[in-house]
């Protein structure tokens, strides 16, 4: 990988001219343009679909694919790793809107939205090659997990705690623990099983599942008179 400084001293009489006038951007309380980091964003999913693995990208590449000077990419992205990070965020479906006050509720959505992303990267030869070369960068990796993949586990243990308070979900266990329980199955579907059904239905069907108990029903009772639940 090139470092910033490599990239910058590489830079050509007229690239360094332009990127001077970029500078000077928010010296002058100009807001950051859109379309420059449209321009980026698009620009590395250009070369990744072109067969460009993630290792052999530089700065220089990319400013050059978007039609801007690198200062433009590192006044917005301090190194190639958190532009990576914001370009996977792009192209994967969007984050879910909670309500934040909900409990079941909330938590029904943060399933869904897993399930969705798990249809999109099997969908998508991208974001499967993408994810699948961002293993091989421990620091890439590190930065999605600490940037987007801790957020959503702790939007989801918010709900979870949300529906104890509620009384939606028994308050003598776990919360930790019960999160996980929630948080497995969807995992185990969208990532560990990747030939694995994913229903339209499936978020519900865990909650329904976890909530109902796996215990043997009374002789007679119907769904939702799970042991216990009586």
């Amino acid at each position: 990988m090139q470092g910033q400084a490599s990239d910058r001293d590489e830079q050509a009489p007229g690239e360094r001219e332009r990127d001077r006038g970029d500078d000077q951007e928010p010296r002058r309380g100009r807001p950051r343009s859109a379309a420059a980091e449209r321009a980026i964003l698009d620009a590395v999913v250009e070369l990744l679909e072109a067969g460009e693995p993630l290792a052999g990208l530089s700065i220089e590449r990319i400013a050059r694919t978007a039609g801007v000077g690198k200062a433009t990419i590192y006044r917005r992205w301090t190194d190639k790793e958190e532009l990576f990070v914001d370009v996977l965020r792009d192209i994967e479906p969007p984050e879910p809107d909670v309500s934040g006050t909900g409990g079941l509720r909330d938590l029904r959505v943060l399933l869904e939205s897993m399930r969705r992303r798990g249809l999109a990267q099997r969908s998508s030869v991208l974001l499967h090659n993408v994810f699948a070369q961002m293993k091989s960068h421990p620091r890439l990796w590190s930065e999605y997990q600490c940037t987007v993949i801790a957020p959503r586990r702790i939007a989801m243990l918010a709900a979870v705690r949300r529906a104890v308070e509620a009384g939606e979900l028994r308050g003598d266990t776990d919360v930790e623990l019960m999160d996980d329980l929630f948080l497995g199955p969807m995992l185990v579907r969208t990532i560990h099983r990747p030939d694995a059904p994913l229903p339209e239905d499936l978020a519900d069907r865990i909650i329904q599942l976890l909530v109902e108990g796996v215990g043997p029903r009374p002789p007679g009772a119907g769904p939702g008179e799970a042991a216990g639940h009586g």
